[in-house]
């Protein structure tokens, strides 16, 4: 048990982390994984055939009950609660685990984007209850770094922190699924989080951007090749711009360039934003951007033709022309 692994959550992002997982974990060890569809757990179960033992399990406290060292990554807030606090189902539910000598007791990558308040509730509900460490680890990259195994972590976690055995845990299980020059010690509890909001509010704000000037620009006549190279030499240079451009065939490995392969839903652009300003609302910022952002994609977000695609198509939503 002390050296399996836990997985909860198999959708676009959970997958890919999984395998990397499986692959990169010690071969004797098993990992566990839970999934509310059965055939996503099924299908990796699958991929990873050649790997290592996986074991499918019925719920998050089955999951807990067989290993020590948990990730979790779901939709929204009140996965993550049904995830950890649910009374029949959840982590919390399993055996507690204080017979356990203290270096081998569980500690939780909960790598979901959800509001800040949550994450402190959950975590501090898992130490009261004596179930371990639990550390807030959202991470960026999307789908692309998750196949690699190169995503970024952003730890609630304070590099300074007096249980170094479960923070050294922390991060050789962040590797498994990331860049080590890519994992940040943020802090605690919650700040992990406060780091992924703050740069999602400017990634999700800048693909609006980048489409609406992508946009203007081949409607005044602008070669899309000659554009991005203008922008991309110039002050307006950004990192969505370069790998996640919104027009079709100007950087091939970006999602329009094939037909909006997803790499983070649409509809999903409405909770990031909308985490994103209502954190800085809480602190008194007034996040003018963002608001302005938020109009536009929560359009986005109910239009059957741009659902299930990556958030690029906005572009297309926009009016933009494909050459």
């Amino acid at each position: 048990m002390e050296k399996n692994v836990g997985f909860i959550g198999l959708g676009a992002m959970g997958s890919p982390m999984a395998f990397n997982v499986r692959k990169n974990m010690p071969p004797d060890a098993t990992l566990f994984i839970y999934d509310v569809l059965v055939d996503p757990a099924e299908r990796l179960k699958a991929a990873c055939e050649t790997l290592g033992p996986v074991k499918i399990a019925k719920s998050p406290r089955e999951v807990a009950e067989n290993a020590l060292t948990i990730i979790s990554i779901v939709p929204a807030a009140q996965h993550v609660k049904a995830v950890y606090l649910d009374a029949n189902s959840g982590v919390t539910a399993a055996k507690d685990a204080t017979d356990v000598p203290t270096n081998s007791r569980r500690i939780y990558l909960e790598c979901s984007t959800i509001d800040i308040a949550t994450a402190t509730s959950v975590g501090n509900s898992l130490k009261q209850a004596g179930m371990g460490t639990y550390v807030d680890s959202p991470v960026s990259g999307g789908v692309p770094a998750a196949e690699r195994g190169a995503l970024s972590f952003l730890l609630g976690l304070d590099s300074n922190s007096k249980d170094r055995s479960s923070s050294d845990r922390v991060l050789s299980t962040a590797h498994y699924m990331g860049s080590p020059s890519k994992i940040f010690h943020c802090g605690g509890l919650g700040k992990g989080l406060a780091a992924k909001l703050c740069n999602n509010y400017l990634s999700c704000t800048f693909l609006l951007a980048n489409s609406e000037a992508m946009a203007t620009g081949l409607r005044l006549g602008l070669d899309k090749h000659v554009l991005h190279k203008v922008i991309h030499e110039s002050t307006g240079q950004n990192f969505m711009l370069d790998h996640v451009c919104p027009v079709p065939d100007v950087v091939p490995h970006a999602p329009s360039s094939n037909n909006y392969k997803l790499g983070f839903k649409a509809e999903m652009l409405v909770k990031d934003v909308g985490l994103a300003v209502d954190a800085a609302n809480s602190v008194g910022i007034k996040p003018t951007i963002g608001e302005a952002a938020m109009n536009v994609y929560r359009q986005v977000a109910v239009d059957e033709e741009y659902q299930g695609r990556d958030g690029s198509i906005v572009y297309k939503f926009l009016g933009g022309p494909d050459n």
